[in-house]
């Protein structure tokens, strides 16, 4: 914990952001970062709870061991915190920017709506490690002469691989595309998280004997089975990259898209990439002086909404089939999980308008054209309302409302035995889900291609656990942390 009395006498406090005005003029970070001496304080409003929710599954997936880390930052010990910090997490400057926080939902000062800034410390641990230089390789002393393929570099592979190579095994990283980091590098924006904190992450994996084949698509370039043979295990951290079908008529006009290649081509945009790429939309996608509708309500949504003011959109309308929620969570009905409340985005709050109870009944066009997007009112349990349509104007819409499986007509389907997949498409595992193993021998999969769809955190822990199952495995033991 922090200071006895802390949480008494401090108030909660996160970073501003700057106004919305000035940062849709650009796609660069805008959150104006606490000084050392305040994250200091917030440090300190960590209390003796008892029972600290907020590390364990119900409020962090990896389980930072936050009082420890913010009792550390109370007393000025940066680096011992980030030594602390990286023993659960191999990224916090990805989650201390992109993960929604359940911890705080989790933390029991919440009760009050005032949780300790958990992600603002987090954030600031991470960054003021890169300012002191105490982000560096970590090379294993010893190798083991095991040899390990990752297919995919998003951030389960990420974590699996940074794990794999501290133990001293040979870590070879195949990714489709042209630089690492799957869609925390292609799908988050970079106004949520700029991309030379991946960038900074490669350069250490690199200098700690990973190596990464770049442009390398499997099942393509090189077959699944000839991986199997040329490698002692391969963990699969694809993600989960097929869009959910939303059955909507009107899908083949012009000018309706699904979110991901929307987001993708602009975050190639700012890195200087070409826009198109294997397994994406090579049609310029482009909402400056355009009417943008975009149907979902979560995070992917509210990155396109960013994304689209930033383009220069004359008016971005949401559409959520979800009904409003209360200003306020019942406390005692569902804290430490995470709520049900009125949560506004950054992105959102830059000018967006936002339909609720609104279903989408079709994609309206002319000469093959989208000119609108056909809506109805829902009751609560979404049905229909007879006699509630409405028409939204739409020169661009996009789909935003999440993802099912891992792309199945890939090397997965090249894979001799066939590999078993669950009825959604999700590539199934061992009954005991701590091998992560698939039912083919030698293969283990993490992340969102196992799981479903889900937060960068989540991606982060099964990539450790699988890199402990896959030691565990071509070892007979493992320090590795589970």
């Amino acid at each position: 914990m922090g200071k006895v009395t802390g949480f008494l006498e401090i108030d909660r406090q996160v970073p501003k952001y700057r106004p919305a005005s000035d940062r849709v003029r650009n796609f660069q970070e805008f959150i104006i970062p606490l000084t050392d001496e305040e994250v200091s304080k917030q440090a300190a409003r960590c209390m003796d709870c008892g029972i600290p929710y907020c590390h364990g599954d119900t409020g962090c997936p990896v389980h930072n061991q936050i009082p420890d880390w913010n009792d550390l930052i109370y007393d000025n010990d940066w680096e011992e915190a980030i030594r602390n910090l990286h023993s659960t997490n191999n990224f916090p400057e990805f989650t201390g920017r992109i993960c929604p926080a359940p911890c705080e939902e989790a933390c029991t000062l919440n009760l009050e709506d005032e949780p300790v800034a958990i992600k603002t410390v987090e954030q600031a641990i991470a960054d003021k490690a890169y300012s002191l230089g105490l982000i560096n390789p970590r090379p294993a002393k010893n190798k083991t002469g095991k040899k390990v393929a990752i297919i995919g570099s998003g951030p389960a592979g990420l974590a699996a691989a940074q794990q794999l190579a501290r133990v001293g095994h040979d870590v070879h990283v195949y990714e489709r595309e042209s630089r690492a980091g799957g869609l925390l590098r292609y799908g988050i924006p970079d106004f949520k998280m700029e991309k030379h904190y991946i960038d900074a992450r490669i350069k250490q994996m690199e200098g700690e004997g990973v190596v990464f084949h770049y442009e390398t698509n499997i099942g393509v370039d090189v077959d699944a089975n000839d991986l199997m043979r040329d490698h002692d295990a391969v963990l699969i951290a694809a993600g989960a990259e097929k869009p959910r079908e939303p059955g909507i008529p009107g899908r083949d006009l012009v000018g309706v898209h699904d979110a991901m290649p929307f987001l993708v081509q602009q975050n190639r945009r700012v890195g200087g990439e070409q826009i198109d790429s294997v397994g994406w939309s090579s049609e310029e996608i482009w909402a400056a002086g355009k009417n943008i509708v975009v149907v979902g309500g979560g995070d992917t949504a509210s990155d396109c909404i960013g994304t689209s003011f930033r383009q220069g959109a004359v008016n971005v309308t949401q559409l959520d089939i979800r009904p409003e929620p209360p200003e306020r969570e019942d406390k005692m009905m569902v804290w430490p999980y995470w709520a049900t409340k009125m949560r506004t985005s950054s992105s959102q709050a830059e000018g967006a308008r936002r339909e609720f109870m609104a279903a989408t009944l079709e994609f309206v066009g002319r000469n093959g054209v989208l000119t609108g997007v056909k809506c109805i009112r829902v009751d609560d349990k979404r049905q229909p309302i007879e006699g509630t349509e409405f028409i939204m104007k739409a020169d661009l819409a996009f789909i935003a409302i999440g993802f099912g499986s891992p792309l199945l007509d890939t090397f997965i389907a090249q894979l001799e035995p066939e590999l078993k997949t669950s009825r959604r498409g999700d590539v199934s595992i061992d009954a005991n889900e701590m091998d992560y193993r698939t039912s083919v021998d030698g293969l283990y999969a993490a992340g969102d291609c196992r799981r479903g769809q889900s937060l960068v955190v989540w991606a982060i822990r099964e990539g450790r656990q699988a890199a402990r199952a896959i030691d565990m495995k071509l070892m007979g033991k493992t320090d590795l942390p589970r």
